[in-house]
């Protein structure tokens, strides 16, 4: 892996900032990987499309900022609209059915991948975990960062009382991409 780029993006309020500051410990801290995350999130903490932004990379990292994804998350349809042109041409997409209504560009596109993020966190326990099944799926879809150190970055990250119930949407989330792709190897 010479760079990822990575943009998670969706609704103000998502936590899309916050698990991109969980994935850049991940390899930073933990991998002792060159990172730099930023975000954007001014008025659009309060609904409109937010993202957060990572990109890693064994080596020096030139431009701080994404102009296309190797990795795009996106949770909600305004995000879509808004950051897929910016996906890479071999770039994986993980997008939320319930939310999001790719093109037929993506949606035929074997690395796009729909992950049920909302749906599952309501399960795991709470909505607002939607970032962390996502999160989840950008792991487990990519060699960006190793399960353990995204998982000790999550228990120093989320808010304290929180570790469990997020590891376990995170958990969740390599699930169902494993799912996901177990099914696409059965119909190929």
């Amino acid at each position: 892996m010479l760079e990822q780029r990575v943009r998670l993006s969706g609704t103000g309020g998502q936590g899309l900032i916050l698990a991109g500051q969980v994935l850049a410990e991940a390899a930073g801290l933990h991998e002792r990987k060159n990172v730099v995350q930023t975000q954007s999130y001014g008025p659009e903490s309060r609904g409109g499309a937010c993202r957060a932004e990572v990109v890693i990379s064994e080596e020096q990292i030139l431009y701080p900022e994404v102009a296309e994804a190797d990795i795009l998350v996106c949770l909600s349809q305004q995000s879509y609209d808004r950051y897929a042109p910016q996906l890479g041409e071999n770039g994986i997409l993980v997008y939320d059915p319930f939310f999001v209504k790719v093109s037929e560009k993506h949606f035929q596109c074997q690395r796009s991948i729909p992950v049920q993020a909302t749906e599952i966190a309501d399960q795991v326990g709470r909505r607002v975990t939607a970032n962390m099944v996502a999160l989840g799926a950008v792991v487990a879809l990519s060699e960006v960062v190793k399960l353990g150190s995204l998982e000790s970055a999550l228990r120093t990250k989320v808010p304290k009382g929180t570790e469990e119930l997020n590891l376990n949407a995170f958990r969740a989330g390599v699930q169902a991409v494993r799912g996901v792709m177990s099914e696409r190897e059965e119909r190929s």
